[in-house]
């Protein structure tokens, strides 16, 4: 008989989240995960499995409240698993109503925080991946003079430099 250990329990749930993740993408074209705020930060949700199911980047956002982030990521792999080419920096009207998203590519050095049972689908960590950005009720981003203090914090944005890279602000993007 084989001794139990700390590592053969995290093995064992990491295998029942790895068939949860799978079955979920079977049915539903792809697995919600969703992360509590805790001290550390705002609490965030991504997708897994929506690049091997539909070759559509798997997608992160931070900071939305917890019944709306699966919503939207929902509504993102939906739209992008029938088609739908999605611009960095382009505002996205149609999401949620009277309240604009925008797309950023999200650097490798993030997925271990944000995307970490991703690696479960996808062990080497190969899959590329976006953040949904949504503003505050008032329209602000969180790159933004004027935006709330502390709004920066609760929404990084998940690039090496922290703001937008694929556009700059103002210009060719919110």
């Amino acid at each position: 008989m084989a001794a139990v250990t700390s590592e053969t329990v995290a093995d064992d749930k990491d295998q029942q989240l790895r068939e949860w993740i799978v079955a979920q993408a079977e049915k539903r074209g792809n697995a919600v995960i969703t992360v509590a705020a805790d001290g550390n930060g705002a609490g965030f949700a991504f997708t897994v499995c929506a690049w091997a199911m539909h070759e559509v980047p798997e997608a992160v956002v931070v900071g939305l409240p917890g019944e709306f982030a699966p919503v939207l990521l929902d509504a993102y792999v939906d739209r992008a698993a029938a088609g739908e080419k999605f611009e960095f920096g382009k505002l996205y009207n149609d999401f949620f109503e009277g309240v604009p998203v925008t797309f950023e590519q999200v650097a490798p050095g993030h997925y271990p925080e944000f995307f970490g049972s991703a690696f479960l689908v996808y062990p080497d960590g190969d899959f590329p991946a976006v953040q949904i950005i949504v503003p505050t009720p008032s329209g602000h981003w969180p790159w933004q003079e004027g935006a709330p203090e502390g709004f920066a914090a609760w929404q990084p944005v998940l690039t090496m430099t922290g703001r937008p890279e694929s556009w700059t602000p103002g210009v060719d993007g919110p």
